[in-house]
């Protein structure tokens, strides 16, 4: 379909503001502007397929209004831009030119270049807001990231929230400050060299706030699909025109109007839409088509599934890349034992993550142990830097029951190792906040609901994960942290002062050394698949080999239990380029990172010993 053409929310124009609501089924529609205890209503024109407009003389930003429906009832504007008094507040009339953007010269992002930052805007800072995150871009930039993803900032009810019970889906959450507080975060973001991703949500709606239904007639939502958060949204029934018009204006929405340079689309699998066109693919040639540097689409997506990357005219969506968790999974199953829930589906041992590092992700069309349905495609030929690969991320880390941390379940020796795979290798990393310090705090579940919907929350996400242990255990569950409490919130909150002393001031200078190499060095610049191997040591260890067209080499080696013995005469991938010799760039357990000193025995004649854990990256010289 064609996007349409005519604003949707409040306008600004000379002289006035311009009003437009869908709203199926309505007869009459009135906007119902509001000036303390007085409100004056203006009738909207029925136009074709269900919208109503108008124009209103006299008023300018700062405006608050409701739409109202046949008489009854007033709702905030579902394409509002701002809700200052939250999601049952009036909207607000937001000029999109006041803000002054400083970013001319910021000309985006290549995907190659992608080292992801993720982070929780309410607990990211002891301020929890825009403006807090935005003090804190010159670190991020210094450690050596190069994109930071906000967790969903769509409004959310309440104050406290991890952004997937949004309603306002052009609203900035007003938990975090006002719009122009965001577009300053971009900003300075941009002037730092960061890009920004932002993620978002069009797969439900939250419980709680919601009257996109009320205003559409029930047009937004369908029975005819189902989701786990409930009815799916109508991309491909009557009336779902107007509904992937709405969605294709919220995202071109954040990248023009906020500036941001991609998207992370929450859970694409459960987007779900029968049409000759997949809204995803619609999607990718809308943001796509925008002028300037090319914006990034990234699906969060279970299923493996390469036609999400596939360019349409191979039957793809066209999206530019995908979280993809198998690696996560499988390195939890080893290092720190996870085997419950889906993890059950994993091994865990050194020669299957080399099998997914080969690949990208593992489950290629193979039965996941006990599941019965098959899933996975191949990733043959899709580029590395095109999977997202983390050691933690949001969900990893906060759907554990007390959301511990990697850092919290494996000593550091071992979480040092990991991390350097990780960085070293040819995929995009994505980090987790505070990751880089092996924060002490953990990320728990919180919401803000009214008491009962917050009961009845509470019990579904139970239910949702009752395949872990901590969930069924009734004398555990009664230890699991209230989501509704202010506490679960506050604990959540990264703990900034601690990064400076033992033993997170070491994991932190490693970070920022890896992430240097990363940039710096020619053999980590170069991702294609003809550049680099992976292999088992053993059933404890792997190696990691990458190398430029130029002939530099940088060789990982990673013990993860046991010790790897490498002989003056390597072989293979282990030998060094001929006429030189392997010496160690970096070895996690030097004193400068937090560890104790030994990593093993380098001879004179060149040989060398390794003792687990630790990871150490040889450069040839």
């Amino acid at each position: 379909m064609a996007m349409g053409t005519e604003p949707l929310g409040a306008t600004l124009e000379k002289g006035g503001v311009h009003f437009r609501v869908w709203s199926p089924g309505s007869n009459r529609v009135e906007v119902v502007i509001e000036s303390g205890a007085e409100q004056e209503a203006y009738p909207l024109q029925l136009e074709a397929e269900g919208y109503f407009s108008g124009r209103v003389e006299g008023l300018g930003a700062g405006t608050l209004y409701r739409f109202r429906l046949d008489g009854g009832e007033a709702f905030p504007d579902p394409a509002s831009r701002f809700q200052p008094q939250g999601v049952h507040g009036p909207s607000e009339v937001i000029d999109p030119d006041a803000y002054a953007w400083g970013d001319e010269g910021w000309s985006g992002i290549a995907l190659e270049d992608l080292v992801i930052y993720e982070l929780h805007v309410g607990t990211f800072t002891p301020e929890g807001t825009f403006e807090g995150a935005t003090q804190k871009l010159p670190y991020l930039a210094e450690l050596g990231v190069t994109a930071v993803e906000l967790m969903p900032v769509a409004n959310f009810p309440g104050e406290r929230n991890w952004g997937y019970d949004g309603v306002d889906l052009f609203a900035p959450a007003t938990a975090y400050g006002r719009p122009e507080d965001l577009k300053r975060f971009v900003d300075v973001a941009h002037q730092q060299g960061l890009a920004v991703l932002l993620d978002v949500v069009y797969n439900h709606l939250g419980p709680e706030g919601s009257y996109l239904p009320a205003i559409t007639h029930g047009h937004y939502l369908t029975d005819r699909h189902h989701t786990p958060w409930g009815q799916a949204i109508n991309f491909d029934g009557p009336g779902s025109g107007a509904v992937r018009d709405f969605v294709l204006r919220n995202a071109l929405y954040w990248i023009e109007e906020y500036h941001v340079d991609g998207l992370r689309l929450d859970a694409s699998h459960a987007i779900v839409d029968d049409s000759s066109k997949h809204i995803l693919q619609e999607l990718a040639e809308a943001v796509h088509g925008l002028p300037g540097p090319r914006r990034l689409l990234i699906a969060e997506d279970e299923r493996n599934e390469r036609r999400l990357l596939l360019p349409p005219d191979e039957g793809g969506y066209g999206l530019d890349g995908v979280w993809a968790d198998d690696l996560h999974h499988q390195i939890r199953r080893l290092v720190a034992g996870d085997s419950e829930g889906y993890f059950a589906s994993y091994s865990g041992t050194v020669r299957d993550i080399v099998e997914t590092l080969r690949r990208g992700w593992f489950f290629e069309g193979l039965s996941p142990g006990e599941t019965p349905k098959r899933r996975g495609t191949s990733a043959q030929g899709i580029p590395a830097p095109r999977f997202a690969h983390c050691l933690q991320n949001h969900d990893q880390v906060g759907n554990r029951a007390f959301g511990e941390r990697l850092s919290h379940d494996i000593g550091l020796p071992l979480y040092r190792a990991v991390s350097t795979l990780l960085l070293c290798s040819p995929y995009t990393p994505l980090l987790w906040m505070g990751q880089e310090w092996a924060a002490s705090s953990p990320f728990l579940y919180f919401t803000d609901h009214p008491p009962e919907l917050g009961r009845l929350v509470t019990e579904g996400r139970r239910e949702e994960f009752r395949h872990f242990s901590a969930f069924r255990d009734e004398a555990v569950r009664q230890t699991i942290p209230d989501p509704q409490a202010p506490s679960t919130f506050e604990r959540s909150k990264l703990n900034w002062s601690e990064r400076e002393r033992p033993p997170h001031a070491g994991v932190l200078r490693l970070y920022r050394e890896l992430l240097a190499i990363r940039r710096d060095h020619p053999a980590m610049r170069d991702a294609d698949r003809d550049r680099w191997s992976v292999f088992a040591l053993g059933e404890g260890a792997l190696g990691l080999r990458r190398s430029a067209t130029t002939g530099e080499s940088l060789l990982l080696l990673v013990a993860l239990r046991g010790e790897i013995f490498l002989p003056q005469q390597a072989e293979g991938d282990l030998a060094p380029p001929s006429g030189r010799r392997w010496l160690p760039l970096i070895a996690t357990e030097e004193l400068r990172f937090g560890g104790g000193g030994a990593w093993g025995r380098l001879e004179a004649d060149g040989s060398m010993q390794l003792l687990a854990p630790v990871a150490v990256l040889l450069r040839a010289a």
